[in-house]
């Protein structure tokens, strides 16, 4: 009516707001209550796919938010950052349930990418639930590709966040030898390709959207091999390292190996 110059139900459509805001509020406030005071022993399952919860908070945000696009009403958002604040505490909740880390992480990843998906569907992109949640899912999935290379390369890791930024000709107390890092060397080379192939196989099987899976993947593959080249950068700078030269793996054959990941889009 608005839009349209007509005046004439301005009063009329004032007084059904006024009357539909508190019935509105109050039945908002009990989706808000129910978060708060919910039972994380009953909701939990141990199931590390989005939860149920999560996506009728999902599917309930996206329409509020499609609904507010053009009408921009603060009091509703304000409404909404107070929901989303209560989903995040139960969902870190049910999330602390599960117990190893990593599962914890994989649980929290699936959902809200879930989330987003949905949200994207809504309105416009970047709305402050939305970006809130993206910045969630970008920090865990690099929680999850640290704890994801730990499993396969702990050591070779260990190493390079500890020693390979050593300057061998600096006079170090303990000066990085050929003898302290050819193990890490053979080590890799004798299982790197079995460990990348375990790794896909983990991915696939834990997380429900495919895309977000092989897009974490890609992300641990690229890591690896930022380790790796650290690692052979060092293994230059060593005395006597050119002899390992026959053990090491090509930066070149890793890349392929990301490549080949990468192709399964």
């Amino acid at each position: 009516m608005s839009r349209r110059r007509i005046p004439c139900l301005d009063s009329y459509l004032d007084k059904v707001n006024i009357s539909l805001w508190p019935r509105f509020k109050m039945v908002f406030d009990m989706h808000l209550n129910s978060l708060r005071n919910a039972n994380v022993r009953t909701l939990w399952e141990d199931d590390v796919h989005p939860h149920y919860v999560m996506r009728r908070y999902a599917e309930f945000a996206a329409s509020l938010i499609h609904l507010n696009v053009e009408y921009g009403d603060g009091q509703l958002e304000l409404n909404m950052e107070r929901l989303r604040m209560a989903v995040d505490d139960l969902l870190v909740k049910l999330a602390k349930t599960f117990p190893k880390p990593k599962l914890q992480t994989v649980f929290l990843i699936n959902n809200y990418d879930m989330t987003i998906a949905v949200l994207k569907e809504a309105g416009p992109e970047g709305s402050k639930i939305q970006l809130h949640l993206e910045e969630l899912l970008k920090n865990n999935t690099s929680i999850f590709v640290e704890e994801l290379l730990l499993e396969h390369f702990s050591d070779l890791i260990k190493f390079v966040k500890t020693r390979a930024s050593e300057d061998p000709s600096s006079g170090a107390e303990r000066p990085i030898t050929v003898a302290e890092v050819e193990p890490l060397v053979k080590d890799f080379a004798s299982r790197w390709k079995a460990a990348i192939e375990l790794m896909h196989n983990e991915v696939i099987t834990s997380f429900s959207n495919f895309l977000c899976g092989m897009e974490i993947l890609r992300a641990a593959l690229t890591q690896l091999l930022l380790y790796y080249t650290r690692l052979s950068d060092c293994i230059k700078r060593v005395a006597g390292g050119p002899a390992l030269n026959k053990d090491l793996v090509s930066i070149s054959s890793i890349m392929y190996e990301i490549r080949k990941y990468s192709r399964t889009f």
